[in-house]
């Protein structure tokens, strides 16, 4: 007898935020996932209850994807505080995956109110570790918590930035303007 092999719930989770970091979550239908990933519709609902559940599931993943997996991957690599928070901004904002992921979960947020809540949640706990990395650079609570808020805004808001820089490239400014935030002296010319 042959053994039936099942698309795997991962598989169904990924396409999923796949076609919601290109379409929103109107794009994610099981017949699309399903086209995708080269199989029946059917093997769908043995993994969920229908697409609603899809959805939570998506933003589960990501939620755990973007602060739990994130904060031990940089706490794994280790380093001083700037290392950390710099690597926790390129991990999360620079990323070809997670990037145009988390943008369309804001963008998401702003008709969904329970997506909006859990996007707060995520965007407290990644507040929460830049406080926490900011902390032991410097003692002064204001200064820790603007500090967190600019790092924050930059990496977010740059990828919705339209002007140009003169000479220089958004990346080459983004990585300057992080040095300011981090208290870096500028490089030598």
């Amino acid at each position: 007898m042959v053994a039936v092999t099942r698309t795997p719930r991962d598989s169904w989770i990924e396409q999923g935020l796949l076609a919601l970091s290109t379409g929103g979550p109107d794009a994610v239908r099981v017949e699309s996932l399903a086209q995708t990933l080269g199989v029946t519709k059917g093997g769908f609902y043995g993994h969920f209850a229908d697409r609603n559940a899809l959805l939570d599931e998506m933003l589960d993943a990501w939620e755990r994807g973007s602060t739990d997996v994130v904060r031990a991957q940089v706490e794994r690599e280790g380093g001083d505080a700037r290392t950390k928070i710099r690597r926790a901004g390129l991990l999360t904002f620079s990323d070809d995956r997670m990037l145009p992921i988390d943008l369309a979960i804001r963008d998401w947020a702003r008709r969904d109110d329970a997506v909006a809540e859990r996007l707060r949640r995520v965007d407290n706990y990644r507040m929460d570790y830049a406080r926490e990395l900011f902390g032991t650079l410097y003692s002064d609570p204001i200064e820790v918590e603007a500090r967190s808020l600019l790092a924050f805004c930059l990496a977010v808001g740059k990828h919705f930035l339209a002007a140009d820089h003169n000479n220089l490239t958004r990346d080459e400014v983004a990585f300057r303007a992080a040095d300011l935030l981090l208290g870096n002296p500028p490089a030598s010319a």
